[in-house]
């Protein structure tokens, strides 16, 4: 774990790069990803050891849904074990990541569509640690957790990410973090291993087809795309982290599809890559 004069070292004053650092969306799935070595996890891993190393990362996690924006602002921040009903050992887990009041600091001033709290409560919820447990065992760089707004449209999602577009260009990776078509209340434990109702497939084929194509318009949109849109989104907070990865994107930046694949007939691990 970094000290407090490293932690300074590694987040005061980041430089602008000649590259852009990628900006993700992960398709976060059950927190036993975090503990599996399975073919999820296994990608999470391969985009850590292959993708420029990150000087910090910032995470939009669909489990830190708030009244008003807010980012962590903590040195240290906790490990949050946010769920019931798993085994010991997925409680046991520590990702003991240190933070950067620096960059939180930087972030909240990059912000201006809205007024943005400084928190030292939350930490990193299993929607962040479960997927950099993978991509960055040795938890030796910054995270820091931005929170979703629930009073905000999603368009107001997309045009606040395109605020933070600055910290691409300082190597930070920004991370949105939920899934694309997500109703727990429909799954089908039969179809755990793999497998999709066909509503669940049209839909996400669609929404591939616009992220793809560069069509972000529909994707805030949303509620317009039908009844398979309404059943893969019953409430927001697992599809706007999407919108987060999507408004960060320039027109010229490749877009790439991994670990494309539905799960519990319900919900899909699909994810994507810009730059």
């Amino acid at each position: 774990m970094a000290n407090l004069s490293e932690l300074k070292n590694l987040t005061g004053n980041l430089p602008v790069q000649d590259e852009l650092m990628p900006v993700l969306f992960i398709g976060h799935g059950s927190p036993m990803n975090g503990i599996e070595d399975n073919e999820f996890s296994q990608k999470w891993a391969d985009m850590g050891r292959t993708m420029p190393v990150p000087k910090a990362v910032i995470v939009v996690s669909a489990h830190w849904f708030t009244r008003g924006t807010a980012v962590t602002a903590m040195n240290f921040p906790k490990t949050i074990h946010d769920f019931g009903g798993f085994p010991q050992a997925l409680f046991d887990v520590e990702y003991p990541a240190p933070g950067s009041p620096l960059l939180a600091a930087e972030t909240a001033k990059l912000i201006t569509s809205t007024g943005v709290v400084l928190d030292h409560d939350w930490g990193l919820d299993h929607g962040a640690w479960t997927v950099l447990q993978h991509m960055f065992p040795k938890a030796d760089i910054p995270v820091l957790q931005l929170s979703i707004d629930y009073t905000k449209d999603p368009r107001a999602h997309y045009e606040l990410a395109a605020e933070l577009y600055q910290l691409r260009r300082k190597g930070v990776l920004i991370m949105g973090s939920g899934n694309m078509v997500h109703n727990l209340r429909m799954m089908n434990w039969e179809m755990i291993n793999g497998g999709g109702y066909d509503w669940a497939l049209e839909i996400n084929d669609q929404f591939k087809s616009l992220i793809m194509n560069k069509e972000h318009q529909p994707l805030m949109a949303y509620q317009n795309l039908g009844k398979a849109a309404m059943l893969a989104i019953p409430t927001p907070e697992h599809y706007l982290p999407l919108l987060y990865t999507l408004g960060l994107q320039n027109e010229k930046e490749e877009v790439v599809l991994f670990n494309d694949k539905a799960v519990g007939g319900s919900l899909t691990m699909t994810s994507v890559r810009i730059g």
